[in-house]
C-alpha cells in the first residue's frame, strides 16, 4: 500500500472438529479404565452421541484438571502415595483424533491408624471436639474425610470464640501396618483479616449469588478451611465450568484479598421426550427449565405431558436462599388426569398446589417442611356403575361388568378436597449424590391430612439405602422401604388413600398388580391397596462401558420382594346390598431381573 503500509490477511481453514478418540490409563492396577473415566471430565468421542457431548474436545488445561480429579479419587480410597505422573495428548492421523494417556503410580493402600486431636490453644479442650471428626480409626484412609474434619473443627473452634485458630492435619505413615496415624493440631494462627473479596468472570450470575456461598465476609478473620468450603459449594452449584479462589496480600500485613474467578456455563434446558410404558401407554413430554433464573440462582421448570392414559402439566419454582438465609423455599402447581386401563377401571383427575421449605441441620441431616392442597375426582363408565337397589340389584347388574363397591362409593362421595402438612427428614453420607458407591441415605416422610379439607389421614414412609463396593467397579445397593397409613377423626381410610403394590415396589409387576383386591365374582377385581407395605431390594450395579458418561447409564442385576397388606376401606354398601370379597391370603411377591437404566439424582 502507499506510504510503506501493508494489509495483513489471515486465511484459516478450520477443518473438522478434532475429538478424543481414545483415553488410556497406564499403571492403574486397582481400578479399571472405565471406572477412572467416570471420574474425569474429558470423555471419548462417541459418533452416535457426539451431538450430546461437550467434553470430547482436546483441551490441555482440562487434562491438568483431570489429573487432580484422578489424584483426589485415589486418595479418597486409601492411596495416599498416588502420583498422576503425566497427562498427554498425541494426535493420531490414522484415527483423525487425539489419543490421551494418563500415567499413574498408585502406591500402597492405607487405613486410618490412630486419630487424635492435639490442642495448643489453652482455652480449647481437645476432648470436646472428637464428635466433629469425620475420620474414623480403622477405616480406609480418606483424604476427603480429613478435609471435612479440618473444616468442621475450624468452624467449631471459631464458634467457641477463637476465629484465628488454625487446624492443621498431620499424618504419620506406618508402612509395616499399612496405616496412617492422623493428628489434628489446633493452634493459634496469624491474625489476618479479609480485606476484600473480588468476584471476576461472572457475566450472568449476580455477585451476591456467589458471595452468599461464603461463610465469611469482608472484615472477618481469614480461615482457609472456610474458603475451601466456599469453593466446593460454588462448584456444586453447577453454574460454572471452572471455579478458582486465590489470595493476594492486602493493603497491610494483616490484610488479605480473595479473588474468585469463575467461568459461566449454560444452565437452561429444553427437553422433548417420548416413550411407552405398560402403565401409561404411549406418551410425550415437553419441558423447559432454568436452574439459574436471571442469574439470581433460582430454579424454574414447566412441563407438559400428553399420553394415551396420562395427561397433565406441572409448574415448579424454587428460591435456594430465602430472605438471604440458607433456606430453600419453593412451590408447585400441577394438574394430572389418568384414564382407565386394564389395570384400573376408573378415571382419576387431580389438580393442586404445594409449598415447601427445606434447610440443612448439618452436613448429613436435612429437613423439609411442606403444605399441599389438591382436589381429586374419579369417574366411571355407565356400564361399570349401574347397580341400583330395587331397579337393578346385584348380581344381575354384573352382566355388563361392574366396578368394585369401594370404587363406586368413592364416586358417590363426589370430588374430595385434601389439605396436608408434612415433613421429610433426610440423613445422607453418600460419596456422590448422582452415582453413589458408598454410604447410606435414609428418608423418613410423614403427611397429615385434615388441616381443612374433606379427609383425615396420616401417612408415614421410610426409605433406607446402603451402598458399598463389593468388587472392583461393582457396587452393591440394599434398599429397605416401608409405609403405614391410618385415618383419624372418626373417618375411615378411603380406598384412594391406600398404598398400591406395583412396579414401584417390586419391578416386573403391573401397576397395582399385587395386594388386596375385590374378588367378588362378576366384578372387575379392582385393586384396593393396603394400609401398610414393605419392600426390600438388593442390587448390583456397574457402569456401562459403551454409553457416554454424561448419561450416567449403569447395568444392574437385582432382586425385589415386598407385600401390601391390610385393606381398611369400605367392605359393604347398604345402597346396593353388596358385600366385598377380599382374598384369604396375601403372599410375599418377588422378582429378579437384569436391566440397563439411567440413574436419577439423590437429594
Amino acid at each position: 500500500l502507499p506510504n510503506n503500509r501493508v494489509d495483513l490477511v489471515f486465511e484459516i481453514r478450520e477443518g473438522e472438529k478434532t475429538g478424543i478418540k481414545k483415553i488410556i490409563f497406564v499403571g492403574n492396577k486397582s481400578y479399571i479404565d472405565q471406572r477412572l473415566k467416570d471420574e474425569i471430565k474429558t470423555s471419548e468421542t462417541m459418533p452416535l452421541f457426539s451431538f450430546l457431548q461437550s467434553m470430547d474436545i482436546y483441551d490441555q488445561d482440562r487434562l491438568e484438571a483431570d489429573r487432580d480429579l484422578i489424584r483426589r479419587f485415589y486418595v479418597k480410597h486409601g492411596y495416599a502415595d498416588v502420583r498422576v505422573v503425566s497427562a498427554t495428548g498425541v494426535y493420531d492421523p490414522a484415527q483423525k483424533g487425539f489419543i490421551v494417556t494418563f500415567t499413574i503410580e498408585e502406591g500402597a493402600r492405607y487405613k486410618f491408624g490412630k486419630v487424635e486431636i492435639i490442642s495448643n490453644v489453652p482455652q480449647v479442650e481437645a476432648a470436646g471436639l472428637y464428635g466433629r471428626l469425620k475420620a474414623v480409626a480403622g477405616s480406609v484412609y480418606n483424604a476427603e474425610a480429613v478435609e471435612k474434619s479440618v473444616e468442621t473443627l475450624s468452624i467449631e473452634v471459631a464458634r467457641r470464640g477463637y476465629p484465628f485458630a488454625v487446624v492443621r492435619p498431620r499424618g504419620d505413615r506406618d508402612a509395616n501396618t499399612g496405616s496412617i496415624n492422623v493428628a489434628f493440631v489446633v493452634e493459634e494462627g496469624p491474625r489476618v483479616y479479609v480485606e476484600r473479596i473480588n468476584v471476576r468472570g461472572n457475566t450472568r450470575t449476580r455477585d451476591y449469588v456467589i458471595r452468599r456461598e461464603f461463610d465469611l465476609a469482608e472484615g472477618d478473620a481469614y480461615n482457609r478451611a472456610l474458603v475451601d468450603r466456599a469453593e466446593r459449594r460454588l462448584k456444586n452449584l453447577n453454574y460454572f465450568k471452572t471455579v478458582k479462589i486465590t489470595n493476594e496480600p492486602g493493603s497491610a500485613p494483616d490484610r488479605i484479598v480473595l479473588n474468585v474467578d469463575v467461568e459461566e456455563q449454560p444452565t437452561g434446558e429444553l427437553s422433548v421426550s417420548g416413550g411407552f410404558s405398560t402403565a401409561d401407554g404411549f406418551m410425550a413430554e415437553l419441558s423447559v427449565g432454568e436452574r439459574n433464573l436471571l442469574g439470581q440462582g433460582q430454579y424454574a421448570r414447566a412441563s407438559v405431558q400428553y399420553g394415551q392414559r396420562v395427561r397433565g402439566f406441572e409448574l415448579s419454582y424454587a428460591e435456594p436462599y430465602f430472605m438471604g438465609q440458607r433456606l430453600s423455599v419453593g412451590g408447585d402447581i400441577y394438574a394430572r388426569q389418568t384414564l382407565a386401563s386394564s389395570y384400573v377401571s376408573h378415571n382419576n383427575k387431580a389438580y393442586g398446589t404445594g409449598l415447601r421449605a427445606g434447610f440443612a441441620l448439618s452436613e448429613e441431616v436435612g429437613l423439609q417442611l411442606r403444605y399441599s392442597v389438591y382436589r381429586q375426582e374419579i369417574t366411571l363408565p355407565d356400564n361399570l356403575n349401574n347397580c341400583r337397589a330395587g331397579t337393578n340389584p346385584a348380581p344381575g347388574c354384573y352382566q355388563d361388568g361392574e366396578a368394585s363397591l369401594a370404587v363406586r362409593k368413592e364416586l358417590a362421595s363426589g370430588p374430595v378436597l385434601a389439605s396436608l402438612v408434612g415433613y421429610t427428614a433426610t440423613y445422607s453420607t453418600l460419596d456422590n449424590n448422582r452415582n453413589p458407591t458408598s454410604g447410606i441415605i435414609t428418608e423418613f416422610k410423614q403427611d397429615f391430612a385434615g388441616v381443612g379439607g374433606d379427609v383425615n389421614f396420616i401417612k408415614s414412609t421410610i426409605d433406607f439405602k446402603h451402598y458399598a463396593e463389593v468388587a472392583q467397579d461393582i457396587t452393591g445397593m440394599t434398599n429397605l422401604r416401608g409405609g403405614y397409613a391410618t385415618a383419624w377423626g372418626g373417618q375411615s381410610l378411603r380406598m384412594l388413600d391406600h398404598f398400591q403394590g406395583g412396579p414401584n415396589l417390586v419391578r416386573g409387576f403391573a401397576p397395582a398388580g399385587f395386594g388386596p383386591r375385590d374378588l367378588t365374582v362378576g366384578l372387575n377385581q379392582d385393586p384396593l391397596g393396603g394400609s401398610y407395605y414393605w419392600a426390600a431390594t438388593y442390587e448390583l450395579q456397574t457402569p456401562v462401558f459403551f454409553a457416554p458418561k454424561d448419561f450416567s447409564m449403569r447395568f444392574a442385576l437385582f432382586a425385589d420382594a415386598g407385600q401390601v397388606l391390610d385393606y381398611r376401606g369400605p367392605t359393604s354398601w347398604a345402597v346396593t346390598g353388596e358385600q366385598l370379597l377380599l382374598p384369604s391370603d396375601n403372599p410375599i411377591r418377588s422378582s429378579d431381573r437384569k436391566s440397563t437404566r439411567l440413574n436419577s439424582s439423590h437429594t
